[in-house]
């Protein structure tokens, strides 16, 4: 038995990839592979919050709200790029940080500007909406059902949000499609769901008492940290959810190969390398046809 692996494997070749580490190993394993690189994307993404805090610190209580859905937007464009950047680190694809980073910013332009308008007047009518049904609900008892209505609608939003982005980046669905996809898939993963959400409320209470212990502490960590690291665990434990329900029934109802599947069999192949030159045979030329854009 050798010191550092077993190398008495029986079979041709070397292996492909290591004996498949438990989830939790394999999620530090690939986060501090790629840790630092992570830390820059946060801090790339953070620099697209410097609008929003100087309206909120800024601007006068009464175009306080206006100056935060209208400047928000542009975080919707901002969050998808950095989804599509984390998604390949998550799922161990090559990836340049600032070219991919900007060239799905680009790409997801009018989706994500869509999207960040949307989160924009939700998270406005969520901060108004719940304080005011729970003082309404203080004194009638009865109104303690919009009350848990509204916090319900809160919850499931924030959880669509695993998927949202994702599919954003990762497919050519319309932003109806996404929204109606990612409904469902809360669902459909509701193992990889709850286990993401359990997840992103500790990171985001241990960022907040940070924040109110020791606020430059709290604020370097905000810079460095937060957002790449909850969009980490979102893809690490969602984006295979999206590819079993959402991309690979698409290839399947056209009898066409999924590009990712392909790759993932290959992986599990016994040997990397076999000589079997003798048995080529001329690769016929098919014609081209368009197909589903992974990105």
């Amino acid at each position: 038995m050798a010191l550092f692996g077993n190398y008495d494997t029986p079979g041709k070749g070397v292996l492909k990839t290591p004996h498949e580490k438990r989830p939790f190993f394999k999620f530090w394993e690939v986060y501090f592979r790629h840790c630092w690189q992570l830390m820059g994307l946060n801090l790339l993404y953070f620099l697209f919050l410097i609008p929003l805090f100087a309206a909120i610190l800024l601007a006068s209580e009464n175009l306080k709200w206006l100056l935060l859905i209208v400047i928000s937007g542009i975080m919707g464009p901002a969050t998808a790029a950095m989804t599509r950047v984390v998604r390949n680190f998550s799922q161990e694809r090559h990836t340049f940080v600032l070219h991919d980073f900007f060239r799905a910013f680009k790409l997801n332009m009018k989706q994500g500007l869509i999207m960040g308008y949307i989160d924009s007047i939700a998270i406005v009518s969520f901060i108004v909406g719940v304080p005011m049904y729970q003082s309404m609900a203080d004194k009638n008892s009865v109104m303690y059902i919009p009350y848990i209505i509204c916090m319900a609608c809160m919850l499931v939003f924030f959880m669509m949000h695993f998927y949202i982005y994702q599919m954003m980046c990762s497919t050519n669905l319309n932003m109806k499609q996404i929204l109606r996809n990612a409904l469902f898939l809360v669902s459909i993963g509701i193992k990889q769901t709850i286990f993401t959400l359990l997840a992103s409320l500790f990171i985001i209470l241990v960022n907040y008492l940070t924040l109110l212990i020791h606020p430059a502490v709290g604020i370097a960590l905000v810079m460095i940290f937060p957002f790449t690291f909850l969009t980490f665990v979102a893809c690490f434990n969602c984006y295979p959810v999206i590819r079993k329900n959402v991309i690979q029934p698409y290839y399947d109802q056209r009898g066409e190969v999924n590009p990712e599947e392909a790759s993932l069999s290959a992986a599990d192949g016994e040997a990397l390398f076999e000589d079997r030159a003798a048995e080529e045979k001329p690769v016929p030329t098919e014609k081209k046809t368009k197909r589903k854009t992974i990105r």
